[in-house]
């Protein structure tokens, strides 16, 4: 005869009881799942609803937009067209986004070979001045964009500091004409978004674990091959994210080109600007811009692709 010796003391269960037994657990699992995710809704939503109210519905607005014609006052009527798409490739319209895109690639690369250098001394700078030198880092944004522009028409002008200062030392005969330049602009894209490349490489050299720079060291590498081995791969997901935040925005900055570039520096952000503005051609200035968006999108899944095969090999 064959006996239940599951719980030693305890009497057999019968199936109906087993069944009721395992029924509860799950309704148990099932309830305490749905409390999981309506705390994270509460948290979450909020930010949720941000996003999708600030951020995916005036994208789809753009898309939508992009595919109808231009009223004969301006604004939208509802007829469906390609041909936005088609002039936005007319060479004009081409060179403009290649010299927005140089501009914009030369003030990334700029920001890169000051920002990365200077990430990685805050980061090993003793931890009471850390926070003094990301303070002096982050101190610009607390300034007006527009005034910190200006800043730079005052410093660049004929008259102003950097021509006085080179005539006094006898550098230069004659003043030089820095404003209204493609140099210019980059100077000022540079300023404006320098703490965007610092600050993602400082947490991307924090995070790293000073135990494997340690052990590549007493391996007998030098500092020069730890940095390049251990250190450059294990913070280039850091510097990627710093490129993108300064690439895009430079691409799309109207102010600086409009102030400092004056209206010999046409780029996609004053060409988007004016579509809708000035042109009041909504539905071209919807395609313009849906191209700086599917462009964000292209880097950062960019980024997101080279940062897993970087954490793979890691792994590995």
């Amino acid at each position: 005869m064959k006996q239940d010796l599951s719980t030693p003391g305890s009497q057999p269960r019968s199936p109906l009881a087993s069944k009721l037994a395992a029924t509860a657990e799950l309704a148990g699992r099932d309830a305490a799942k749905r409390r999981a995710l309506l705390l994270r809704s509460v948290f979450a939503g909020p930010g949720l609803l941000y996003v999708t109210a600030f951020m995916a519905v005036p994208v789809l607005l753009v898309l939508v937009s992009s595919f109808f014609q231009r009223g004969r006052f301006g604004g939208i009527v509802y007829q469906f067209t390609l041909e936005n798409f088609a002039r936005a490739f007319e060479p004009v319209y081409v060179r403009v986004f290649t010299i927005s895109i140089v501009i914009a690639g030369i003030t990334t690369l700029l920001a890169l070979l000051i920002g990365y250098p200077t990430a990685y001394a805050i980061a090993k700078l003793p931890k009471k001045w850390k926070t003094v030198a990301l303070v002096m880092v982050v101190l610009p944004f607390w300034t007006n964009f527009l005034i910190r522009t200006y800043a730079w028409i005052l410093l660049l002008n004929s008259e102003g500091p950097v021509n006085q200062t080179l005539l006094n030392l006898g550098v230069i005969g004659a003043p030089i004409g820095f404003l209204y330049t493609p140099s210019a602009v980059v100077v000022g894209l540079l300023y404006a978004y320098l703490p965007l490349m610092i600050l993602p490489i400082y947490a991307a050299v924090e995070r790293l674990d000073p135990e494997v720079a340690e052990a590549a060291s007493n391996l007998g590498a030098s500092r020069v091959r730890v940095f390049f081995s251990i250190t450059l791969p294990l913070t280039l997901p850091g510097a990627m994210i710093g490129a993108i935040f300064v690439f895009v925005p430079s691409l799309g900055n109207f102010i600086v080109p409009e102030l400092l570039g004056g209206d010999k520096i046409a780029t996609v952000g004053n060409l988007i600007r004016d579509q809708f503005l000035v042109a009041r051609d909504w539905p071209f200035g919807s395609v313009l811009a849906l191209f700086v968006i599917l462009l964000l999108v292209g880097l950062f899944a960019l980024q997101a692709y080279i940062s897993r095969r970087i954490n793979g090999v890691a792994r590995a």
